[in-house]
């Protein structure tokens, strides 16, 4: 059996100071943020639909916390959330034909699912905004 000290010193497991930071890596960890993120969105929608159901106080008071600065952050933030973690399953999808796996494409249809995420979120609250 092999010892670190037969190895040079070097650690038995990969450890995360010796990997280098990739946009990959980070849409990564933003694809299963936005994933758990949007179980709690979820929960907002499904109590604004009950709260509908339930008649005009209970929609009253679940629509005033939702309409309020707060609410409209976290439905900005759902939004936001929602079109990333599709838009990164998209990526998924293609990735799994095998289509633009080479190194610098893979970079580059990462940024292209954040900067897409931002601007078609800010697209679509700017409408929502627009037309309200």
């Amino acid at each position: 059996m092999q010892t670190a000290d037969a190895r040079g010193g070097r650690p038995l497991s990969p450890h995360l100071s010796i990997y280098r930071w990739r946009i990959t890596m980070a849409m990564s960890i933003f694809h299963r943020v936005t994933g758990g993120g949007l179980y709690f969105a979820m929960l907002l929608l499904v109590w604004w639909l009950v709260a509908a159901a339930a008649g005009p106080e209970p929609f009253a008071l679940a629509n005033g916390v939702l309409t309020s600065w707060f609410g409209l952050v976290v439905l900005f933030a759902a939004t936001w959330g929602l079109i990333h973690h599709g838009l990164g399953g998209l990526r998924h999808f293609v990735w799994d034909f095998g289509v633009a796996m080479e190194p610098g494409t893979r970079d580059h249809v990462a940024w292209a699912t954040l900067i897409g995420s931002i601007v078609l979120t800010i697209v679509i609250w700017g409408a929502v905004l627009w037309l309200r």
